[in-house]
């Protein structure tokens, strides 16, 4: 049974994730906690709706895709703790985290969820500034006068 409150300012969602399963997401400098469990297909981040939370329909459709691609959009609820990083990042985060829980819940849809390179990790991150240079790559502007 789920126990939740109105989130009012002053008052803590409560939600009960008992027997649910945990993975842990990562993207640039994001990282989310995610807790799967059988429901109704509702998603909280960080205590909030997803769709209140993330504003871009990017974002909220991204996050959805993992469930869309099993074809069972309604069947799970999730709750998720996301930390650095951008709005992109938390996103790719929990759909990295959402895809490992999936397949811990259900073995045979590791092959469907890695043919779309959801349970794959993107190392891709922001390259460093080196000395010398105006951005990582980017020179300063060269005059020969």
């Amino acid at each position: 049974m789920e126990n939740t409150q109105s989130n009012i300012k002053g008052t803590k969602l409560k939600l009960d994730f008992k027997d649910s399963k945990y993975a842990t997401g990562k993207r640039k400098k994001s990282i989310a906690k995610v807790w799967l469990k059988k429901g109704t297909g509702k998603i909280y981040v960080n205590g909030k709706l997803y769709d209140k939370y993330f504003s871009s329909d990017n974002h909220k459709m991204q996050i959805t895709r993992p469930f869309e691609i099993i074809k069972q959009a309604t069947a799970y609820d999730v709750r998720c703790s996301v930390r650095g990083g951008g709005p992109t990042g938390q996103a790719g985060a929990m759909v990295h985290g959402i895809s490992k829980a999936l397949v811990l819940f259900d073995e045979n849809l590791k092959t469907t969820l890695k043919t779309e390179k959801l349970t794959t990790r993107d190392s891709r991150a922001v390259e460093r500034k080196k000395p010398g240079r105006k951005k990582a790559r980017r020179s300063f502007q060269f005059s020969k006068r």
